[in-house]
């Protein structure tokens, strides 16, 4: 890690989120107290920002510095909002693509992900601000540079982003094994949004029961998920062959 990916000590990070640094979380002593701990936690709530209680421990671990019970981890990219976006790619004349995450947690899947999405020429690629991966280092470096370009959204959860592209004309598909068609067996014609959910628990229930449609992979082996990157790539790309078609 390096030193310039943290910021630590409470009022250096409370400067940096007036700063407007793009913070990906905060861990915070579980026993952090006082007045300017007040500040900065009145501020955390006010910009919505991921805050971890961790035992002092894990923040020793982390550096050996004066952190005082606080750290920031500060995002390798600055991110973009969904509500930008799409607006944008109809404006050029195109039927947005966007792939949205929901509760994927490994970096490094994360990566290739992005690395698939770019190279496919997707519009946007969307992770919620909690429970979910970071723009970090290994992320950085699996994607192969794809996230340096690739816009990401980081919005406050995928439910709220799944219902605005409805809205705004998209429609939305889940990947899971609970769906009833295969993933080649339905048209991805115009604005389309896919929903990845992590490898151990899928697509949430409460994200499943809005999307417009569920597709899955078929499976003919014993293990019982494909990798995550895996299989985003094959959605994608059954998306890209039939808009090329």
């Amino acid at each position: 890690m390096k030193e310039n990916d943290v910021v630590f000590g409470i009022r250096a990070v409370i400067e940096a989120i007036q700063a407007d640094k793009e913070i990906d979380k905060i861990l915070v002593k579980r026993e952090l107290q006082g007045e300017l701990s007040r500040e900065l936690f009145a501020l955390l709530k006010e910009r919505d920002i991921a805050v971890q209680r961790v035992p002092v421990e894990r923040l020793d671990r982390i550096t050996r510095k004066n952190h005082q019970g606080v750290i920031a981890f500060i995002s390798s990219i600055t991110y973009h909002r969904l509500e930008d976006i799409i607006p944008f790619v109809y404006e050029q004349g195109k039927n947005p693509f966007i792939v949205l995450l929901d509760g994927v947690t490994d970096v490094r899947n994360f990566g290739a992900i992005a690395r698939t999405c770019e190279c496919a020429g997707v519009d946007a690629i969307v992770i919620p601000a909690k429970g979910s991966v970071t723009v970090n280092a290994d992320a950085m470096k699996t994607s192969a540079g794809a996230l340096h370009v690739l816009p990401v959204c980081k919005e406050k959860n995928i439910n709220q982003s799944i219902r605005f592209l409805q809205e705004s004309g998209v429609k939305v598909f889940a990947a899971t094994e609970k769906a009833s068609h295969v993933y080649t067996a339905v048209s991805y014609d115009g604005p389309v949004a896919i929903v990845m959910g992590a490898e151990d628990k899928g697509v949430s229930m409460e994200n499943l029961r809005i999307c417009d449609e569920m597709v899955k992979i078929p499976q003919y082996g014993t293990i019982g998920s494909l990798n995550v990157s895996v299989a985003s790539s094959i959605l994608i790309y059954e998306v890209i062959r039939q808009r090329n078609i």
